[in-house]
């Protein structure tokens, strides 16, 4: 179904009320998005992925089969591998409600997340940082650091193309210079 620029594949389930969808993102096969989702522009959302009470900015990429719960806010341009899955409870039971014990989760411009990662509630993932596939996160990561294992450490830093940067922090692919400061790291260049 093609409605004002946004594509709606006939499998997918999008529940309303206070649903809103950019212009242009395509949701395809067997996704399901809750009431009170905020879908930005030029979003894609694959096949067989959960869409909760979450907020995605514009650009996002979200490929097949991601759970993504109340409580997290994905800024712009970010990307999400294929069955990589976000918690929303620090302590969770089935015969607790802990609907109102959401932890927020917040990933911010550019991140990318390897598949089959898992992001445990309550971090923050700075701009530009690059998290393994199959890495499991379970504290803050800061902008543009690469994070990889069980649970994930950095072991380099990531420029805002994507590309590994070497230890002159000087991207080869694009140019941009970076400088490493107490264990951030700054564009200057």
């Amino acid at each position: 179904m093609q409605r004002d620029g946004v594509f709606i594949h006939p499998t997918a389930i999008v529940e309303q009320p206070n649903t809103a969808i950019g212009e242009d993102t395509r949701i395809w096969h067997w996704v399901h998005v809750m009431a009170g989702a905020q879908i930005g522009a030029r979003c894609s959302i694959g096949q067989g992925c959960f869409i909760g009470k979450v907020r995605i900015g514009d650009g996002c990429r979200i490929q097949n089969h991601v759970s993504l719960y109340d409580g997290v806010t994905l800024d712009d341009d970010v990307f999400l591998g294929p069955s990589c899955v976000f918690t929303n409870v620090t302590y969770p039971r089935a015969h607790v409600p802990r609907k109102d014990a959401y932890a927020k989760t917040r990933v911010e411009r550019g991140v990318t997340i390897g598949a089959n990662a898992t992001i445990v509630c309550g971090v923050t993932l700075g701009s530009y940082a690059f998290v393994g596939a199959g890495a499991v996160v379970t504290r803050d990561v800061a902008a543009h650091a690469l994070v990889v294992g069980t649970p994930a450490k950095r072991i380099g830093w990531a420029c805002r193309c994507g590309e590994t940067l070497p230890e002159t922090l000087a991207c080869q692919r694009c140019g941009d210079v970076y400088r490493e400061t107490d264990g951030t790291l700054a564009l200057i260049a």
